[in-house]
């Protein structure tokens, strides 16, 4: 399978079966960013399933939804935060009829679309994360269900946030992962790599895709020099800007 990072949290995965896409933005929608990563072309033979994690402005746009005039074979999977009354839609040049094709994801679902067994996780900020299995491979992205501590926070939310991170991590104990997409924040500072060295630490993950970088990918490297464990480390995907692929 190819991965490709197109920006921030927004990931390709295509397969001999299906493409997938996660959380993708235009690269201009964000206040004080500029996302340049471009999409690959797609096999139109092929299913297009196109995820949003939750409705924040880094992680859905509506361009999403004009795509459905160039790929009949497309489904959308939203969480369920996402509001689109057909009023919205059209005023935004989005025929309502596109809605035929959207599967509205609550949290802690399970639930199928076409072959795939979807599970979704109750994000510690806003919507769902989602697990994917198809093809025989399980596949995760974790929108913004991150370890969300800060400094100045105190000690009493940043508790309520790890307990409430690491109960929705456990969900996962029982499953192998192939390909596994994670918050990596800078912005955090000390904290910025707790979240997802608890998810890696707890969950059988393959491949672990850092994500939500904001453009800062230093951190990946600090942290694989912190792993003495080689394997572990290697587990690790080490992306360092946009539009890179990885074969799989």
């Amino acid at each position: 399978m190819i991965i490709t990072f197109v920006h921030h949290s927004c990931f390709v995965v295509e397969t001999k079966e299906r493409t997938m896409v996660f959380d993708y933005i235009q690269g201009g929608k964000v206040n004080g960013y500029h996302f340049a990563g471009v999409l690959p072309e797609f096999d139109r033979n092929k299913p297009l399933y196109v995820f949003a994690s939750h409705a924040h402005q880094d992680h859905f746009d509506l361009e999403i939804l004009k795509w459905a005039g160039d790929y009949p074979n497309i489904r959308y999977i939203l969480s369920k935060d996402i509001r689109l009354s057909d009023r919205y839609l059209e005023r935004n040049g989005i025929a309502a009829s596109v809605k035929e094709k959207i599967t509205f994801a609550p949290p802690l679902k399970t639930f199928e679309v076409d072959d795939m067994n979807i599970k979704t996780l109750r994000s510690t900020d806003a919507g769902v994360a989602f697990l994917i299995g198809a093809e025989g491979k399980y596949f995760y992205h974790a929108g913004d269900l991150n370890l969300w501590k800060w400094d100045g926070a105190g000690d009493l939310v940043n508790g309520k946030e790890t307990r409430a991170y690491k109960h929705e991590i456990h969900k996962l104990a029982d499953y192998e992962i192939d390909v596994a997409f994670v918050p990596l924040d800078s912005r955090q500072k000390k904290y910025a790599a707790e979240g997802l060295m608890y998810f890696m630490e707890h969950v059988d993950a393959k491949a672990v895709f850092p994500m939500h970088m904001w453009q800062d990918y230093s951190p990946i490297a600090a942290l694989k020099a912190k792993i003495s464990n080689g394997a572990f480390a290697r587990r690790l995907v080490e992306i360092s800007g946009e539009n890179e692929a990885y074969e799989l």
